[in-house]
């Protein structure tokens, strides 16, 4: 004989007690009152439909709006009295809504009820933040130096049986991503589970998996908090805060459909994990003296190009926090912005309104701007009035997608820029990759193998022909042909066990000199503007990342991954 299951038995008694309730109220709707029947409790609920009806209205009525449609507010009723559907009308009237009525069970009532709660905390969330006090953020964070920490504090509230279970797993997530400087939060469904994943460094890892009811209620969560849509199946993006102290955490949010479910990735702008100082981004001391004097300069156009991720805008934002003072006028595009900048205005491009780029940048020009930051030059009417902006006065920073330096002007060309303007206009060109650092606390010396040796002697051989001084790069000739020692990684506590921690920049650029200029009407290749940019004495980003390897800054492996150390 099996044991009796007393939980499983109370939990039969409830469904059936429940099941017949519904039964009752779908009959007395149809035959008595005249209403169509509407069950909740698989049933979307519009959160516009719960703006239009304050909580505490609906619970006096014990009324639950489900639906807003154009003008129509979906209301379902325990009790349509002529009173009380009378009163409904009159209030709904002087909203300049028509309501329409449903009968349902009070389950189902009380189950919309709930949902107030946590479209009060989605709503914070646009005006203020997430309500994460500072000391739970904190407290937890104390628990947490690595990743493997996350995953048992995961794993600890999953075995809790309370009430805000998801609210508090989605605390642990956000503040153990913010305690070990991750940039993105990633949580996706798979067959039967939702897995997650944090980008530290530039590099996603593996957390935690926990099972798909889980990753439902996280999913509906976090939509709620970014204020999306729950019920769409549409790639949606969203974004809410995090107040910790004085400081707010800006979190984004998107959304996008696969073969599960949703994958969720949330990057995190944190103001205070973001490096702005332009000495601090890696630059080499010559092209950060050439940075300076071009930014100093009241007009002209910059450029910085380079993949997705290889922190572009950190350098850009870097440039506008070096010229900023008070007797100029700042004005930035960007999609979207990340981390707001002091004393200098900001604006954002928004698909919905038609506002692009090239809509911001006419914009701003009618705001009698000293400087002017675009997010990006993606078609020809931009980079026009980009180029003309610089012509007439103002200094433009902007990016660009293209390999290298070089590739900025055949690109600008492609966009239908006449070149004898684009000489007048473009100042400068960079091109930066972004490498993780090598952990200070674990890092050891190994020697150099064949490959590695072979490669470096070679750049390292190009660098002396170009006249470049070896030893103003910390380098020694006589070690790097006797007897190369490099750094590799190895792992601790401090970098998560990765080998790494934080990243770095490798720069190239290329200045619009005499020489360029020349060549700029000939409509150049890459190869014939490299071999000209040879002479300006800047480092390529070959030569900055074997720089920055030989010091013991990164490793061979890691500027491998994001150039091409064989190109010629």
């Amino acid at each position: 004989m099996s044991d009796f299951d007393e939980e499983k038995q109370n939990k039969q008694l409830d469904d059936l007690h429940k099941l017949e309730e519904e039964q009752l109220v779908k009959f007395l709707a149809e035959s008595k009152y005249d209403l169509p029947y509407v069950n909740l409790y698989n049933l979307g609920i519009d959160n516009e439909a719960l703006r239009a009806i304050s909580e505490n209205d609906a619970r006096n009525m014990k009324i639950a709006p489900f639906k807003l449609s154009g003008k129509n507010i979906y209301i379902a009723l325990r009790s349509p009295t002529p009173e009380l559907i009378s009163k409904l009308k009159d209030e709904m009237e002087r909203k300049s809504l028509d309501p329409i009525f449903y009968m349902t069970s009070m389950g189902s009532i009380e189950k919309v009820w709930d949902r107030y709660k946590e479209l009060s905390m989605a709503e914070s969330s646009k005006v203020g933040g997430l309500d994460i006090e500072a000391e739970i953020l904190r407290d937890t964070a104390k628990n947490i130096n690595q990743m493997q920490d996350i995953s048992k504090l995961i794993k600890k509230a999953l075995e809790e049986k309370r009430a805000h279970k998801i609210s508090r797993l989605l605390e642990i997530i956000l503040a153990g991503a913010i305690a070990i400087n991750a940039s993105d939060v990633h949580i996706e469904p798979e067959k039967d589970k939702g897995r997650l994943r944090l980008r530290l460094d530039g590099i996603l890892q593996d957390v935690e998996s926990f099972d798909i009811d889980t990753y439902n209620l996280l999913n509906s969560r976090i939509k709620l908090l970014s204020g999306m849509k729950l019920t769409s199946k549409k790639p949606q993006d969203g974004r809410f805060s995090i107040t910790e102290g004085g400081d707010e955490i800006s979190i984004r949010t998107s959304l996008i459909p696969g073969s599960y479910g949703e994958s969720i990735v949330m990057r995190i702008l944190d103001p205070k994990s973001i490096q702005i100082e332009l000495n601090s981004i890696g630059i080499e001391p010559y092209l950060f003296s050439i940075i300076e004097e071009e930014i100093s300069k009241p007009n002209g156009l910059i450029l910085v190009t380079g993949p997705t991720g290889s922190g572009k805008t950190t350098t850009l934002y870097a440039f506008l926090k070096k010229i900023y003072s008070p007797d100029i006028n700042i004005i930035t595009i960007e999609d979207p912005v990340e981390y707001r900048l002091e004393g200098i205005t900001q604006t954002q491009t928004e698909a919905r309104r038609d506002y692009g780029f090239l809509d911001g940048l006419r914009a701003a020009l009618r705001q009698d701007p000293d400087v002017i930051m675009v997010g990006e030059i993606r078609d020809a009417e931009t980079a026009k009035v980009a180029i003309q902006s610089a012509l007439t006065g103002h200094l433009v920073f902007s990016t660009l997608h293209t390999n290298n330096a070089a590739g900025v002007i055949p690109r600008l060309i492609d966009l239908s820029i006449n070149p004898k303007i684009m000489v007048s206009a473009l100042s400068l060109s960079i091109a930066q990759r972004l490498v993780r650092k090598l952990c200070v606390y674990c890092k050891i010396e190994k020697e150099a193998d064949e490959k590695e040796m072979d490669v470096i002697k070679l750049i390292i051989k190009g660098m002396e022909e170009e006249g470049k001084n070896l030893e103003k790069y910390n380098i020694n000739k006589n070690t790097v042909e006797n007897s190369l020692k490099l750094f590799m990684h190895i792992g601790c506590e401090k970098c998560n066990m990765t080998g790494y921690k934080g990243r770095i920049g490798i720069f190239e650029a290329i200045k619009t000199d005499e020489a360029i200029e020349k060549i700029i009407s000939e409509n150049p290749s890459e190869r014939e503007i490299k071999k000209v940019a040879k002479t300006q004495g800047i480092l390529s980003m070959r030569q900055d990342g074997v720089v920055k390897i030989l010091n013991g800054i990164t490793s061979f492996e890691e500027v491998q991954s994001v150039v091409d150390l064989f190109e010629e």
